[in-house]
């Protein structure tokens, strides 16, 4: 097999959204994300599909990117039926605990409701979504030195017990429904 080339990082990450202005609005006027780059076609270059679009994208500081397609149909984006809504989200790193603060302060100021902080002991967050029904998260690293190399460490034996876990559990949900 030939070998993986190595992933340099993320370029951007894309989801619908229900209207570009007012997901304009939320990204740039919001929460500082500079609109950047915003494409219009009629047809899809990867499937050939004749669907009119826009495709637009707000950089991160790191020169990473959020991107979404209007679809041009006002249509919210609809929820994965299977998944909680907490499940699926973005999240995005700030320098400190303190600028997590001031995000939080910034968005429940213009009426978005956030969570509290959560500390998930090696990153403090908060929680809200996005026009689009999108959750988004705002973290920043707080994790003591060795955390990440002792997490690595243990990550295979931790998917592995979880995957046993995993299989206990469908087993006994299997038993409950024959």
């Amino acid at each position: 097999m030939v070998p993986a080339p190595k992933i340099k990082g993320l370029y951007h990450y894309s989801f619908p959204c229900r209207d570009g202005e007012e997901t304009r609005r939320f990204y740039e006027d919001l929460l500082g994300l500079p609109l950047v780059n915003c494409m219009t076609a009629d047809k899809v270059p990867s499937t050939g599909e004749e669907k009119p679009y826009a495709h637009f994208f707000f950089e991160m500081a790191d020169g990473s990117y959020m991107a979404f397609f209007d679809l041009g149909e006002n249509e919210m984006p609809l929820p994965s039926p299977n998944t909680p809504a907490w499940v699926m989200h973005f999240a995005m790193e700030v320098e400190s605990v303190e600028k997590v603060m001031q995000m939080k302060e910034r968005l429940q100021a213009a009426g978005v409701k956030t969570t509290d902080v959560v500390d998930h002991d090696f990153i403090n967050s908060i929680y809200f979504f996005d026009p689009n029904g999108l959750r988004l998260e705002i973290t920043a690293r707080t994790e003591e030195p060795g955390y990440l190399q002792k997490a690595a460490d243990e990550a295979h034996a931790a998917m592995k017990a979880w995957t046993e876990k995993k299989a206990k559990i469908i087993a006994a949900k299997a038993g409950r429904t024959a």
